[in-house]
């Protein structure tokens, strides 16, 4: 037996002039995604129309709901376009919700079809007059019902009642790949999240300083990139040994300087990865203030080893909100382990909040940090998860 999915795509409907393109990535995302389940995907206006097993419909939900591009997903009956079929689909829903436990209801009605018998309103009267009268447990209440019944008119009729939302915005990769400088913190892996949804494609990359971040740290950043991979479609983690830049970095002298010269190296090489994979931005977790190294002025020191835009989209977000934020993704579990990561544990007593540019650049330049930066990322491992990966992570087995 096979379930219907319709699927609402969003703010690709807007695009006009390029609206083909974006559709032709999103619906190769659902294929990808849904590789290895049996499944059909129809395509109209406005509408993408998918057919699964019903035994694999609670994955395909889970999966549909982290894919870029979709606003919302609904399971729904498809009927023939008479009054009389569309009743009965939409008595079949109700009853349905009335197991629920609902106890009211509205009936809306999209008629795209103006060859239809009855206008969007008769079609709504008649719809809830039969819902009134054959299930006399429900009451109509258009203001705030515990439910509403969809009926769209289209080449067939479609009746649902419950909108899933999805993530919104733009198809994976429809506005070209980034680098996620990804830590083991709350941040950065909802920062690669949002700019996903708004169709950038990601690798990302982890500066790992052993002995003094332990095989748990590393293994706690795969954990997070399996898991944000649920979101991007799959993902290659670049992993960097920067035990090296963080000696010499400490040799250095200026320890109040140290984060932001860590910073800064880590953009040169975040730059350099970027470079060879097409890459046209960096992504950071970075919030306005929220540690010494994210004020204004350091965040335009630890930049400017980079001419690439450094995308930050939780810049102005509270703390709080970002938190909500990883525990929906699923990752906020997995970042509060008590495994630090390099930035922190050489995080100066007395950091510097307004550094002056010109002088600190010439600092940095003086570590001559160049060759260690190389030799670190030409030494780089990486590590490539997949989407099944992803799901297997958030507890899916294979098929």
């Amino acid at each position: 037996m096979r379930m219907l999915y319709l699927i609402k795509p969003g703010e690709i409907e807007l695009k006009l002039g390029n609206r083909r393109e974006f559709i032709r990535r999103l619906k190769g995302h659902i294929h990808q995604r849904l590789a290895g389940i049996p499944h059909e995907l129809e395509e109209y206006p406005g509408r993408f129309f998918l057919h699964v097993p019903r035994e694999h419909a609670e994955r395909v939900r889970f999966v549909l709901e982290r894919c870029p591009g979709i606003n919302g997903i609904a399971s729904a009956i498809k009927t023939e376009k008479t009054p009389e079929t569309i009743i009965r689909a939409v008595l079949e829903t109700a009853r349905a919700e009335v197991e629920r436990g609902s106890k009211s209801f509205k009936i809306e009605v999209r008629r795209s079809d103006k060859s239809f018998p009855l206008d969007t309103y008769r079609m709504a009267v008649a719809a809830g007059d039969a819902v009134v009268e054959g299930i006399p447990e429900l009451k109509v209440d258009v203001h705030n019902p515990d439910f509403i019944i969809m009926i769209e008119i289209r080449e067939r009729a479609y009746v649902y009642s419950r909108t899933t939302p999805g993530p919104r915005g733009l198809p994976v990769g429809s506005q070209g790949k980034g680098l996620l400088l990804l830590s083991g913190g709350i941040d950065s892996p909802v920062a690669g999240c949002l700019m996903a949804k708004r169709g950038l494609a990601l690798e990302a990359v982890y500066f790992h300083s052993y002995p003094y971040t332990s095989e748990e740290a590393q293994h706690k950043v795969e954990q997070l990139a399996r898991r944000l991979a649920v979101w991007t479609g799959g993902i290659t983690l670049w992993i960097v040994s920067f035990t090296e830049v963080q000696q010499r970095i400490k040799k250095g002298g200026n320890e109040s300087a140290n984060t932001l010269m860590l910073r800064m190296a880590m953009m040169q090489a975040a730059d350099m990865i970027a470079s060879r994979i097409g890459a046209t931005a960096l992504v950071t977790g970075e919030s306005l203030g929220q540690v010494a190294s994210q004020t204004a002025e350091n965040m335009r020191l630890s930049q400017s080893p980079t001419s690439l835009p450094v995308f930050r989209p939780l810049i102005g977000i509270d703390k709080e909100d970002t938190i909500g934020m990883a525990k929906r993704m699923g990752t906020y579990e997995i970042s509060i382990l008590p495994n630090e990561d390099c930035c922190v544990l050489f995080s100066p007593k007395h950091p510097v909040l307004r550094p002056d540019f010109a002088g600190m650049k010439a600092y940095f330049a003086s570590l001559e940090l160049d060759g260690a930066i190389a030799e670190a990322v030409s030494a780089s491992e990486t590590k490539v998860f997949s989407f099944s990966e992803a799901l297997s992570e958030f507890g899916w087995n294979e098929g």
